[in-house]
């Protein structure tokens, strides 16, 4: 029987990504989007700007390594949650060429939001795709989000509800804020938590949660004081630190409300070191490898995937 291939599309605010996925085996191809040095981010124009521009890049290098013979059905992400009056600009640089090539070759479309593709691709990743047909907890925690859901199967997806997570700044804004004060070029994730390993310091700001619920504004003023003072591998392991422990309390507290549930982390911030350690030793938590933490098409076309062999079941 003929393996059938799913293609997705993902046009985050920072990365231009596509994927295959045939049922087994899953192939992603993504690159990041040019922000100035210095810069903190792009403009949506920008990045919609850029997203036009590299998706013909990535379709060609496809196309040359022979991966988009019989595709079966094509998936895009339209949206940063599937939630109503969630919207970026970006994603219609993806979902317009996904729908345009859907039509062309006679086979259907299938949307999804971001952050679904996000919980998809880092359960089946982890090895944990049963994930996806029961109920669980997850942390996305990205560059633009740090939320923590209960998540349920909803048709061929999931239905993700927010039940925490930060109610100012996300943890990824904290990171890269702190690394451009200490110099690091953005997005800084990879390269703070590299820095952090050159110092043992145990200091960290104790962030107060109310319920399920924190901020990080005020962090900022805590790592910028430190700076002055402490060497920049000592400041960016306070940053992470403070992170990774209140997340870690605020998993704790969402268990003792939702006892026994498994607990998926994705997005990129869920790739550092100290979080990861931090979330085994208080739940056991489930991480996807870092490629499939940080934004990619995979589990876009695995939803495509799914609803695709459902629907011929």
């Amino acid at each position: 029987m003929t393996a059938l291939r799913c293609l997705g599309i993902d046009t985050s605010n920072y990365t231009t990504s596509t994927a295959l996925f045939d049922g087994t085996d899953g192939y992603n191809l993504g690159r990041l989007l040019d922000v100035p040095q210095g810069a903190l981010g792009l403009r949506q124009s920008d990045a919609l700007f850029q997203h036009v521009k590299r998706l013909p890049e990535l379709f060609r290098q496809l196309r040359a390594e022979g991966r988009l013979e019989g595709l079966a059905a094509v998936g895009a992400s339209v949206k940063p949650r599937w939630v109503e009056g969630s919207y970026m600009p970006c994603f219609l640089a993806g979902e317009s060429l996904g729908r345009s090539l859907a039509d062309t070759l006679g086979v259907p479309f299938f949307p999804c939001s971001h952050q679904q593709g996000h919980l998809a691709a880092a359960a089946w990743s982890a090895g944990r795709p049963d994930l996806l047909d029961r109920p669980h907890l997850a942390w996305h925690l990205s560059g633009g989000t740090t939320e923590l859901l209960f998540v349920t199967p909803e048709g061929y997806g999931v239905r993700a509800e927010k039940i925490g997570g930060t109610s100012d700044i996300s943890a990824g804004q904290l990171i890269d804020r702190t690394g451009k004060l200490l110099g690091l070029a953005f997005p800084a994730g990879k390269a703070l938590d590299a820095l952090a390993g050159d110092s043992q310091a145990e200091g960290k700001f104790r962030v107060r949660a109310e319920g399920l619920t924190f901020s990080l504004s005020g962090v900022e003023n805590k790592v910028q004081a430190l700076a002055e003072t402490a060497e920049p591998a000592e400041v960016a392991r306070f940053a992470l630190a403070t992170v990774a422990d209140v997340v870690g309390r605020v998993t704790r507290a969402a268990l003792e409300e939702h006892p026994g549930l498994p607990v998926l982390c994705s997005g990129g911030v869920a790739s550092n070191r100290l979080l990861r350690d931090v979330l085994t030793k208080a739940c056991g938590a489930i991480f996807a490898p870092p490629q499939y933490s940080t934004d990619n098409a995979l589990g876009v076309a695995i939803l495509a995937h799914r609803v695709l062999t459902e629907g011929r079941a």
